[in-house]
């Protein structure tokens, strides 16, 4: 609930501190005292629109802080989480407006956008008058008003759930479908290119071990005339190697007698024919080596240019084409059984609609009856508003082709005002004085369901009086028991029944050589009150008949 609403230099208002209360709160006072400049301060704290003509004449800014106590749980809470706010304690809204038409806004002393502190406002106060067109007035809002009403927030939430799960399945299901419509272009293809590459085979680093030994058996052939020739010059028949074995017997003959001489010499020839023998066993290995066939040549040859003909195919290197294999492997595989999984698919699609439709079936059938139930209970508080000749009905439209979250019903509010006459939307229909009376039978028959925990009617029992502003005063009264309620109000009949009574009027201020008015607003005991609405009853002269027939009113009440 709204307890403290602070304005600063806004129009006519200089400085004013106001306390609230629970229950009915009226503000009364004489025409253009100023309750609409408070009504428009209010609004601009819940984030409505700015204007730098609201500033305080000679100021360069207004500002305007209403304070909220409210339940942990409360709807508005969640704003603020959503939002990185803190949001304990108390609630606090503020807009600050500058004469230069920009505007600032807070919500605990952090700075938020104007659609922050706008959804902020919504949560926590209504304003409902003759020309408001928003609240009850605003058809998408009905639907969510019907289901308060009949208690089926919870099922509603279900139905929301559901859908969900539909859209999920929904979109789950055709993601797979395009991607089946695109496999099965390509299945054939893709068929050919698995076969083509499994009997390829290629092995990781083939190419690499392939290009090498084509490259070695290409110069074995060039290679192998030298190698011959050295061959023969070491182990052939124009080798060493016989002539220095026979030296070096003789020697060794000759070593008994002079060794100092002879065995340097033998063992520099024995390391000169292993030598020529290590050298004779290297030529005869690479003989072999090179010593290639043909035919193999041809082969590795054949091989290396299948690889690098299917690496171009399909546009990869060589050492890629088994990773491919496996790839398109594995999307053949995925394609024959993708076809099994769709299958499941679209059984999980059709049972997720299914389960929507038959939950927002159910809902839509308690919507209807809770429709009925509305509509009775708003036309029987419409005969003591002076709209006995009026009717009120709730426009329910229930089609599969609405399917959405909030079920497949469209709801708005319709009223006839006379017999006879069309019925249509409640805001192109009723006048003025009518839609605040329509809006007040609603907000009393919903109760504190649905509603803001604040709510502001701004002279809704314009231009009745007697019995029908008495009944206006009962029911804001009634409706005052659940949830706060501010009412601007120029009947004494309403304004006897408040539980708090504030005064709006103009005071003269001195200002330097000129002359300033400032709004005040005080909250009015018990004597000052009876003053009060005696003068709403006789106008400027206050009789004793008049203060006789205020003490009436406020015992009544």
């Amino acid at each position: 609930m709204l307890v403290q609403l602070a304005i600063r230099d806004i129009v006519l208002i200089d400085r004013l501190d106001l306390a609230f209360a629970t229950g009915l709160t009226v503000l009364t006072g004489e025409t253009g005292a100023g309750k609409s400049i408070l009504l428009d301060a209010f609004s601009l704290a819940l984030g409505g629109r700015g204007d730098g003509g609201l500033v305080r004449h000679g100021q360069p800014q207004g500002q305007v802080t209403a304070v909220f106590d409210l339940a942990a749980g409360h709807a508005a809470r969640a704003v603020l989480r959503a939002n990185d706010i803190a949001d304990d304690g108390d609630l606090i809204l503020r807009r600050v407006q500058m004469a230069d038409g920009r505007t600032r806004a807070f919500v605990n002393d952090q700075p938020v956008s104007v659609q922050v502190l706008r959804a902020t406002g919504a949560a926590l106060v209504e304003i409902h008058g003759q020309h408001d067109d928003r609240a009850l007035t605003d058809a998408a809002s009905h639907r969510a008003l019907l289901d308060a009403f009949g208690g089926l927030e919870g099922l509603a939430a279900d139905v929301a759930g559901r859908h969900g799960a539909w859209r999920r399945a929904t979109q789950t299901l055709a993601q797979h479908r395009a991607r089946m419509e695109k496999a099965r272009a390509e299945g054939d293809w893709l068929r050919h290119a698995v076969e083509e590459l499994s009997k390829l085979a290629v092995r990781p680093g083939e190419e690499l071990v392939l290009a090498e030994r084509r490259t070695g058996m290409m110069q074995a052939e060039k290679i192998a005339v030298d190698l011959k020739e050295a061959h023969e010059g070491v182990a052939g028949s124009a080798s060493p190697t016989p002539g220095l074995a026979s030296v070096i017997r003789r020697l060794e003959r000759r070593g008994a007698q002079v060794p100092r001489l002879v065995e340097p010499a033998i063992a520099a020839l024995d390391q000169a024919l292993n030598a020529l023998e290590e050298a004779r066993i290297a030529l005869e290995t690479a003989l072999g080596e090179a010593n290639f066939d043909p035919a193999e040549l041809e082969r590795v040859e054949e091989r290396l240019f299948a690889l690098r003909a299917a690496a171009r195919k399909f546009d990869v290197a060589v050492d890629g084409l088994p990773v491919l294999a496996q790839r398109y492997a594995g999307e053949l595989a995925a394609l024959d059984e993708g076809e099994g999984h769709l299958s499941a698919l679209e059984t999980a699609e059709r049972a997720a609609r299914q389960s929507y439709e038959a939950a927002a079936q159910e809902l839509s059938a308690r919507r209807h009856a809770a429709a009925q139930a509305l509509d009775a209970a708003v036309n029987a508080e419409l005969p003591p508003l002076k709209l006995d000749r009026a009717r009120f009905t709730t426009q329910l439209q229930s089609d599969k082709a609405f399917a959405a979250p909030e079920g497949f019903d469209r709801a708005e509010f319709w009223v006839q005002t006379n017999p006879g006459t069309r019925p249509g939307p409640m805001m192109k229909v009723a006048s003025g004085g009518e839609l605040s009376r329509f809006m007040l039978a609603l907000k009393v028959a919903l109760a504190d369901r649905g509603s803001a925990p604040t709510l502001v009617f701004d002279e809704i029992d314009s231009g009745v009086g007697g019995a029908v502003a008495d009944a206006i005063g009962l029911r804001l009264a009634r409706l005052a028991e659940r949830v706060q309620v501010v009412n601007v109000t120029h009947a004494p009949q309403v304004a006897a029944r408040a539980a708090s009574h504030f005064l709006i009027s103009k005071e003269a201020q001195a200002a330097g050589e000129a002359e300033r008015v400032a709004t005040r607003v005080v909250a009015l005991d018990a004597p000052r009150r009876r003053e009060e609405i005696a003068r709403m009853l006789a106008g400027a002269h206050v009789t004793d008949e008049a203060r006789a027939a205020a003490d009436r009113l406020l015992q009544a009440r």
